[in-house]
């Protein structure tokens, strides 16, 4: 599991911009309240322009004076100067929803990703919501059928953009009824947790411990001590079986060890104890 000096903020989608606004305002909070610089990467979208107008527009609500939109439609503009410059001078990015693969193909290994690479391990906040929050694992869900049992072949698997590794996330979770093919992405990586999280909902990642803040909840799907699975004798579309899946679900509040893959509940929740 590798660490991260700057926290990530994990969202899955759909969340309050209006009200409250918990997950967006903590956002704010971790990248310097106030005075954050903040960057909107519209990247995933295909309407970039109302898409980061509208992110403007929530963050100088909640405060934040200097906040502006980054958009990369080529490749070409993830290798500017510009592109490293912007995230340079960020304390805090954020990535819109829309279509993860964008983001990977478009940012994978250009000046862009390295800069944000770099910012992350010197404090810089990265956030992401919905597909911004599929593509920031080693291993990202592209698409797959919902509100079905686990079956070989209803998921689609890429590379994401390694900001986290260890898990495989999932967004819009008990809304779009996902857990089928959450559970089939990681009955063929069980050495990575499966997080799918709800909308409303975010993860906060600290080092190698995650809490969960927002209306939802979020599962943790934990296939490392898995003890039976039929994925090798299937064809696609074939039911699932699995023995020995771990399940937790863990709404506001609550604390996750990625290291350990346990719940920290008592004293070493309010400790900060990974």
């Amino acid at each position: 599991m590798t660490k991260q000096k700057g926290p990530l903020v994990i969202v899955g989608g759909a969340e309050d911009k209006k009200n409250e606004m918990i997950i967006l305002r903590e956002f704010v909070r971790l990248s310097g309240g106030t005075h954050s610089k903040i960057v909107v990467m519209t990247v995933a979208t295909k309407l970039p322009i109302e898409v980061g107008a509208e992110y403007v527009d929530v963050f100088e609500q909640i405060g934040v004076a200097d906040v502006r939109t980054f958009d990369v439609s080529s490749r070409e503009d993830a290798n500017r100067a510009s592109a490293c410059k912007a995230i340079e001078e960020a304390t805090g990015v954020f990535f819109t929803g829309g279509d993860q693969l964008r983001i990977t193909t478009l940012l994978g290994g250009t000046n862009m990703d390295a800069a944000l690479q770099t910012g992350l391990e010197q404090g810089l906040v990265l956030a992401g919501t919905s597909a911004g929050a599929s593509m920031m694992s080693s291993t990202m869900i592209v698409e797959g059928i919902a509100e079905t049992n686990p079956r070989m072949g209803i998921v689609n698997m890429a590379p994401g953009m390694e900001f986290l590794d260890g898990v495989v996330i999932d967004q819009h979770f008990a809304q779009r009824g996902r857990l089928g093919r959450l559970l089939s992405a990681v009955a063929q990586y069980p050495h990575h947790l499966g997080l799918g999280i709800d909308e409303d909902t975010a993860i906060i990642v600290k080092e190698t411990t995650f809490e969960v803040i927002g209306r939802g909840a979020v599962s943790v799907v934990d296939a490392g001590a898995l003890l039976y699975s039929n994925l090798q004798d299937l064809r696609h579309n074939d039911a699932l079986a699995l023995g020995g899946v771990k399940l937790h679900v863990l709404p506001a509040g609550y604390r996750f060890s990625l290291r350990e893959r346990t719940l920290l509940t008592g004293q070493d929740s309010r400790s900060g104890n990974a």
